[in-house]
């Protein structure tokens, strides 16, 4: 079933920024959107302007949650479709592999009945850090998903693994963990895009096609599940989340990708 309702769960990290931007796409896109943030989290960026964008009270502080019944800290679990904690950094990862809950974003993960999904975000030394890594891998063996990190500059101006994945790759990935599994376990091969044949090292003759179509059914397969190959001509659309992508430039390399991809696979889709 689609999403209606998430946490939005925001830890200390300079790429809390980036939460602003992941609560305007979910609710762009009708998702209900109940932000929880951590002290730290405050630092970086105000509650005020969560609550501007998703239209509803922030949430920070484990004592004063407002509920009724004072159980804040599992009433904003129940009826969420998922926990999304965007940046999650070291130290909130370490809490969440060892069970501790010393506030209400902790204590919420702990307290879940739904899934959850983290976004890591850190200085590159700390993601390589055997403890951080560990702790990376509990969550994993515990079904937490783990998006990223992705690699690049960071804000501290080193360059490597540990950066927070973009907003828009978040949020496609958690609108895609929520699709029905209806073809898990399948196969499928693609392909998409333009070939292009080269005349000489100048000049070719290529066509028009820009790829959307394939690429749309290549992320409609994983979402649903299936282990998807794209055999893809050249074009500037950005891979699938979950799509294991084949660049090839003439018709040619493409035949040949297919044919060494093709066999055992349970749906074989040409788009053109």
């Amino acid at each position: 079933m689609p999403l209606s309702r998430i946490v939005l769960g925001i830890t200390g990290g300079i790429a809390a920024y980036k939460a602003a931007e992941l609560t305007r796409l979910f609710v762009k896109a009708g998702v209900t959107v109940d932000v929880c943030m951590t002290e730290a989290a405050g630092r970086f960026i105000t509650p005020l302007t969560l609550q501007a964008l998703s239209g509803r009270p922030v949430l920070t502080d484990l004592w004063a949650s407002g509920a009724d019944n004072g159980m804040g800290h599992i009433n904003l679990s129940r009826g969420a479709d998922a926990i999304v904690v965007a940046p999650a950094s070291a130290d909130f990862i370490a809490k969440l592999a060892n069970g501790h809950a010393d506030d209400l974003l902790s204590t919420l993960a702990l307290a879940r009945d739904c899934r959850l999904i983290v976004a890591p975000a850190m200085n590159r030394q700390m993601w390589a850090n055997a403890a951080n890594q560990r702790n990376v891998a509990q969550l994993a063996a515990d079904g937490v998903i783990v998006l990223g990190p992705g690699s690049g500059e960071q804000a501290c101006g080193e360059i490597g693994e540990g950066r927070m994945q973009e907003p828009e790759e978040i949020f496609a990935a958690v609108m895609a963990a929520a699709q029905p599994k209806v073809l898990a376990g399948r196969r499928f091969l693609l392909t998409a895009g333009p070939t292009f044949e080269a005349i000489d090292p100048v000049r070719g003759i290529t066509n028009s096609s820009s790829g959307k179509m394939g690429f749309a059914l290549a992320q409609a397969a994983a979402e649903a599940g299936a282990v998807v190959t794209l055999v893809s001509g050249p074009t500037s659309l950005a891979t699938p989340p979950g799509v294991q992508r084949i660049d090839v430039t003439s018709a040619a390399q493409m035949a040949k990708a297919v044919d060494g991809s093709v066999r055992g696979v349970d749906a074989f889709v040409v788009v053109a």
